[in-house]
């Protein structure tokens, strides 16, 4: 389906005539479970390099490690006296100390049972994993966890330019499997249903194409494109124009194309994180927001970014107490072989 444009968007706009939640237009029949199940499919077929999200480039300190679990692997992130990321194992070769509880001193990682000092390096049965920091999130590179071909640097989606922008990170933990979260994530047409305190006159104007001059796995084979209005306030809504896609088979990327904040991403990553003592999968939502906008303005907004970083992170965190129910409910039907379709 090729999208309609809509022109002519303003930062601010008031509905003149808003329409009640429950008289707004069902979506439940475009909300096809066979083309959210395709791109879902594609979503999953295409490569990550191994790379998985483990957490938010703010949370490496100088004084103590980001710690992380990947498909069962405990994992710590900390930064040497160069400057430089390092990452490895969070079990202490040592012992087995949870490296995760240790201090971080003069770039070094001591083991906080009986001293045992790692710098990055490998050291007994201690070998690091690579690690990237894109800026915003960190990622590591699990080869076993993921078996397939590594890469040299994760699948990072475009961004605006980090200096001119102002990035927050929501980190929350849901019983669902990745697919779960992604599957949330491909299904735009609940947004105004499921989240109307912050979403309004949502129409997706645009499906994926899987004939596409992209090809079945193309990158824009699983674009939705959605018209829909930000609610600021009463009747005052933002109206925007945006898109997602999946880059890589644990991330869903919404890039606002039109409106305001033109060029500003959502990123959502969802990490495996094992299973509990039930046995029951775990998985890390880690959403980036990386917002920027043209207007004048906003060059003054970011001078108070720390107090828009936690009402953006504040924002998000609203949505997903709502969306990691969607996908915990997801996964105990696929679970128990009652999921429709």
């Amino acid at each position: 389906m090729t999208p309609r444009r809509r022109s002519g968007r303003h930062a601010l706009s008031l509905r003149r005539h808003p329409v009640r939640w429950e008289k707004q237009q069902p979506t439940w029949r475009q909300a096809r479970p066979g083309t959210i199940a395709e791109a879902l499919k594609r979503a999953q077929s295409r490569p990550s390099g191994n790379w998985y999200v483990v957490g938010a480039t703010r949370d490496v300190r100088d004084d103590r490690p980001l710690s992380a679990t990947v498909a069962g692997q405990e994992i710590v992130v900390w930064r040497t006296v160069e400057g430089r990321l390092a990452a490895g194992p969070g079990v202490c070769p040592h012992l087995g100390a949870p490296l995760a509880d240790s201090p971080v001193r003069c770039g070094t990682l001591v083991c906080h049972w009986h001293g045992l000092a790692l710098d990055g390096a490998p050291f007994a049965d201690w070998d690091p994993v690579p690690v990237h920091d894109d800026g915003v999130l960190v990622w590591v590179r699990l080869d076993e966890v993921g078996g397939e071909p590594p890469f040299k640097a994760p699948v990072v989606p475009l961004r605006p330019r980090l200096p001119r922008s102002v990035a927050a990170v929501y980190q929350g933990v849901g019983t669902c499997e990745p697919e779960d979260v992604l599957a949330n994530r491909l299904d735009p047409w609940h947004g105004a249903w499921f989240h109307p305190y912050s979403f309004v006159d949502l129409t997706v104007v645009g499906t994926p194409d899987a004939d596409g001059p992209d090809g079945p796995h193309g990158p824009d084979a699983d674009g939705f494109t959605v018209d829909v209005s930000f609610k600021v306030a009463g009747r005052l809504v933002v109206p925007v124009r945006a898109v997602f896609t999946s880059p890589e088979p644990r991330t869903v990327v919404m890039h606002i194309t039109e409106g305001e904040g033109r060029g500003s991403v959502v990123e959502t990553h969802a990490t495996p994180l094992g299973t509990d003592e039930r046995g029951r999968p775990r998985t890390a939502v880690v959403e980036a927001v990386v917002a920027s906008s043209e207007r004048p303005g906003f060059a003054a907004a970011r001078t108070a970014a720390p107090l828009l970083r936690r009402l953006m992170a504040s924002t998000a965190g609203r949505l997903w107490r709502d969306d990691l129910a969607y996908a915990e409910r997801r996964w105990q039907l696929r679970s128990t072989g009652r999921f429709p379709g």
